[in-house]
């Protein structure tokens, strides 16, 4: 993992979990046991799917950042299809309540992509292979500044 994938990574946990653990003690003041459940679910969902999101997308990217985008869409999208996948197996559950869950997790998704965002924004990441003019042990040719052939 380079360090600027680290780094978007940790920032985008940093920013999802204060709001995931907020979002999670609403739920269990609000509806009580049940919430508490509830947001823990939903703090537990986002942190694995993201988490493994972020990582695939580290991971692929690695050797290929020229799939970078189409890689980043297709986790994206097996990841919403799982949190949809996930949420109807649990619709009808009496474990938690299902509104505390689905609202911890929207705010906590959403703060987790947010961090994702702001953080790729102020990384300092070159976009281009910096390629040296002259390989390295070799001195470059000196530049001559005007022509010594007029008489």
């Amino acid at each position: 993992m380079e360090h600027n994938d680290a780094r978007i990574l940790r920032g985008a946990a940093m920013i999802a979990a204060p709001v995931g653990v907020v979002a999670t003690l609403v739920s269990a003041i609000v509806a009580g046991e049940k919430g508490l459940v509830g947001g823990l679910v939903a703090l537990a969902v986002v942190a694995v799917f993201f988490g493994l999101g972020s990582w695939a997308l580290m991971r692929i990217t690695q050797d290929k950042p020229q799939v970078a985008m189409s890689a980043g869409m297709l986790i994206y999208t097996v990841q919403i299809l799982l949190i949809g996948v996930f949420i109807v197996v649990f619709k009808d559950t009496s474990l938690f309540s299902g509104r505390a869950f689905a609202l911890t997790l929207l705010f906590t998704a959403l703060s987790w992509v947010g961090g994702q965002v702001r953080h790729s924004l102020t990384a300092r990441m070159l976009y281009v292979n910096p390629e040296p003019s002259v390989p390295a042990g070799e001195k470059a040719a000196p530049v001559k500044s005007g022509t010594s052939d007029a008489t």
